[in-house]
């Protein structure tokens, strides 16, 4: 394991630019020679079949791929230079985990931030990348809202949330924070393209670099994945994608299952290594010094409904007295529906790891409001053991080298 790298922030209040293409414009990507809004399957455009086989049919760029617009000198000289900034960018970015579900509202940003957070505070040097656009959530969750990147002359400096936890969001350069941001998918990528090519790490870089995806399948994701292709061909320790691998978060119900095996088909299509699945938001575990309690009333209220009274106070007295021992033990329930045998027989169906169940647990979305590590502020709380069980099976699947094994090496 490295050292904690203490990053330098800066204070220099120079004013951000945003660049975007323009919508009309042909955005392009490096990887593969694909643009970077082509279908999954792109043959590229300096192929003989551009234009002209299965995977093009609907694309918006089969028309320019069959003239030759991507194959010309000009365009092929402006691929070579996007790759080539890709690469130094990350060249110092040890490992790259893409945190993806089909289905929105299933906790992917929940995951990466406090897998993040959990990471950070066992010494790596973590990047937290916010690449879901237009429903931006990392800041808050990390503790910066609010705040602003800068540009130096290494590029755009990230916001940190500890010394070893650098954030990166779109949230950070809107003048307001409930601004909707309303783009086309080109304009998306253009930005996407921007963090990873412009966003100063730091001289020590990153042990991991988190990045949290929006839901689905859709153009950030085939460019996120492009994009890295291009910026590790030879780091990422695998011959096929740039990505390190993926964690995909799924909760128990079919309706959410039912995307998220898109999602891993997704991965297996575009040769994203599947690090495993969180089953996120399973069951409900409280421990009983911390539940209410409430008395049915046969009275009713006013409005003609059953109703209740709290006695939170007296039965937590009558445990204490007669009981005690049964404050101290957890109370679960299940509140989603598992469907089948959930998303551990999923995991198995796909052959990828099934890296644990996270429970839904107060104190861990109070820490995600209160933007803190959820693993540091309650080591005793229900969900706290296995949401270190999965950085865990993380950093076993992706370990980071320390400059003596390195030297060794050498």
């Amino acid at each position: 394991k490295t050292k904690p790298q203490q990053r330098k922030q800066s204070n220099n209040n120079n004013s951000i630019t945003t660049t975007s293409r323009s919508n009309s414009s042909i955005s392009m990507s490096s990887s593969g020679d694909a643009p970077s809004n082509a279908n999954v399957g792109c043959v590229g455009p300096a192929s003989q079949n551009a234009g002209k086989a299965s995977a093009c049919a609907g694309c918006p760029n089969k028309s320019a791929c069959s003239s030759g617009a991507f194959s010309s000198p000009a365009a092929v000289a402006a691929k070579e230079k996007e790759r080539t900034e890709l690469q130094n960018s990350l060249s110092n970015v040890s490992h790259v985990v893409l945190v993806l579900s089909g289905k929105g509202g299933v906790g992917k940003s929940t995951v990466s931030t406090q897998v993040a957070q959990a990471l950070s505070s066992r010494g790596y040097s973590v990047g937290l990348l916010d690449v879901d656009i237009c429903g931006p959530s990392i800041p808050r969750m990390s503790g910066v809202i609010g705040q602003n990147v800068h540009q130096s002359q290494q590029g755009w400096e990230p916001v940190y949330a500890n010394p070893n936890l650098a954030v990166m969001s779109i949230s950070f350069l809107l003048e307001e924070g409930d601004a909707a941001v309303v783009w086309r998918g080109p304009r998306k990528n253009g930005l996407i393209k921007q963090f990873l090519t412009e966003t100063d790490w730091g001289v020590g870089g990153l042990d991991y670099l988190i990045i949290d995806t929006p839901p689905g399948t859709s153009d950030e994701h085939i460019s996120i994945v492009q994009y890295l292709n291009d910026a590790r061909p030879m780091m990422a320790g695998n011959e096929t994608s740039g990505a390190s691998g993926a964690i995909v978060v799924t909760t128990p119900e079919e309706v959410s299952m039912a995307d998220v095996r898109k999602e891993l088909n997704f991965c297996k299509k575009t040769s994203v290594p599947v690090l495993g699945i969180v089953e996120n938001m399973s069951g409900l575990k409280v421990r009983v010094s911390d539940l209410s309690f409430f008395r049915e009333s046969s009275e009713g209220s006013d409005n003609g409904a059953s109703g209740s009274s709290e006695c939170t106070g007296d039965v937590l007295s009558l445990l204490r007295e007669k009981c005690p021992e049964v404050l101290s033990m957890i109370a679960a329930t299940e509140v989603f529906p598992t469907s089948g045998g959930g998303p551990r027989a999923m995991a198995e169906k796909f052959n990828v790891p099934y890296l644990g169940k996270l429970p839904l647990d107060s104190n861990l979305l109070k820490s995600c409001e209160e933007g803190v590590s959820f693993v540091d502020k309650y080591p005793s709380s229900p969900a706290t053991s296995p949401l270190n069980a999965i950085v865990d099976r993380l950093i076993l699947a992706l370990p980071v080298e320390d400059e003596e094994d390195e030297e060794m090496q050498e």
